[in-house]
């Protein structure tokens, strides 16, 4: 019994980011400026972690499961979410310095973003087979 609760522990913290990304990327679905990809991205990293069952449930869900499985069996991103991706950053950068933000952290985070923004540009697609009809 004593093996279990230290177990049980290391998986909570696990469990409440996979949800909390859940429903992120839930809701990334509805609203337009919310990313979608990388919470689910994040929340199947951690499930696979916290709980076997749910790891499960989120690659073999209609919606989230194809953009799941082509990043797990291709380290693929949807063109879609690589131009979210790209156009979130740049908007964020830009409210930065509409607001005023010091130059240190204009070029920080314009540097963070430019690495984080190549990676994902640099992702293949998902490859999708060709129909026969």
């Amino acid at each position: 019994m004593s093996e279990l609760v230290p177990a049980l522990h290391r998986r909570v913290p696990y469990l409440c980011l996979s949800y909390v990304c859940i429903a992120l990327g839930a809701a990334g679905v509805i609203l337009p400026l919310l990313p979608t990809t990388p919470f689910l991205l994040l929340a199947a990293w951690s499930a696979s972690r916290g709980s076997p069952r749910l790891d499960r449930w989120l690659r073999q869900h209609p919606r989230f499961g194809p953009v799941l499985r082509a990043w797990r069996e291709e380290r693929a991103v949807p063109l879609r979410a690589k131009k979210l991706a790209v156009a979130l950053l740049a908007s964020s950068w830009a409210i930065l310095w509409l607001t005023g933000a010091p130059g240190w952290l204009l070029l920080g985070t314009a540097g963070l973003f430019l690495c984080v923004g190549g990676f994902v540009c640099t992702r293949p697609s998902p490859y999708r087979p060709r129909s026969t009809i």
